[in-house]
């Protein structure tokens, strides 16, 4: 069986150059390589799979990915991806307590749930609960700051192209993923609902809460839908509630993620944008797609 290390540079901070190809490549004793973008991405294929120890200390500190995958069924037929700091750059709960004055309350809350330290579902109804009282039109003011991060709207119309179903699967609200879906063009959107009295939130969340049980379930069932093998999806995301559908997944990618998420996911992303995807499935920066 062939394996297949994608190399993937940070392209705001270095580029691939042959050198630190080659060391790669010597390093896990690798064929020649096949460059997927100039200066950014590069495959080495080897026999066994790679030693990844000695393929990160061959890169040192460059912010270079090295993420291995096994060369057969490299291309996905599932997308299933997180929102808040994969998809967009921010937290969008962090964001919207901003405008009751209580963003460092609330994201000191958000970190401990994405670390894994205290239930996701419960530390959710805690962060809504604190914004009983906030008027809606701060929701739109949060919609106002939110980034994409690069290289989504590629990695999403991309894989569509090819027939891959692609979901955003969040424990954030519908107001958001709903508004992400169309920028971006999942297929799908799931996330929680935030209730209202038609002027304010109330402080109360839709039950059940989508949290680390549903996102995996999501994962399942529409890979049941489509008649896919779980070899045949790919999940991503950076917090502890992504880390069942990310141990499921044929490929799962933990993204610029919270050190118990990174700890033990198969592939990580550390340096990269959501292009880096793209390139471990095997698709050329030619094959990219935006609309």
């Amino acid at each position: 069986m062939s394996y297949v290390l994608t190399l993937v540079a940070d392209r705001t901070a270095t580029t691939l150059s042959p050198t630190i190809i080659a060391r790669v490549r010597d390093a896990v004793r690798g064929g020649p390589p096949d460059i997927l973008s100039p200066g950014e991405a590069a495959d080495i294929v080897t026999t066994d799979a790679p030693n990844m120890a000695a393929a990160r200390g061959a890169l040192g500190n460059a912010a270079v990915d090295a993420i291995p995958v096994r060369a057969r069924g490299r291309r996905k037929g599932l997308l299933i991806a997180d929102m808040d700091s994969t998809v967009v750059t921010g937290e969008t709960l962090d964001e919207l307590a901003d405008f009751a004055g209580l963003k460092a309350e609330i994201a000191a809350i958000t970190m401990r749930s994405m670390n894994g330290e205290i239930d996701f579902a419960e530390a959710l109804r805690l962060r809504v609960g604190k914004l009983k009282g906030l008027s809606l039109d701060a929701l739109e003011k949060t919609w106002a700051r939110i980034v994409l991060t690069p290289g989504a709207k590629e990695l999403v119309v991309t894989m569509r192209a090819h027939n891959a179903l692609t979901a955003l699967v969040s424990g954030g609200f519908t107001f958001f993923t709903g508004r992400v879906q169309q920028l971006v063009g999942f297929d799908v959107h799931r996330s929680n609902v935030l209730h209202d009295d038609g002027a304010a939130l109330t402080g109360t969340v839709e039950e059940p809460i989508l949290d680390r049980d549903a996102k995996l379930a999501t994962l399942r069932e529409l890979a049941g839908t489509r008649g896919l093998k779980m070899t045949a999806t790919l999940a991503v995301g950076d917090g502890a509630n992504d880390l069942a559908m990310l141990r499921e997944a044929g490929l799962g990618v933990a993204f610029h993620a919270k050190p118990v998420v990174a700890a033990e996911a198969r592939a990580r992303v550390d340096h990269a944008d959501l292009r880096a995807l793209l390139f471990v499935q095997g698709y050329r920066a030619a094959d990219f797609r935006t609309d």
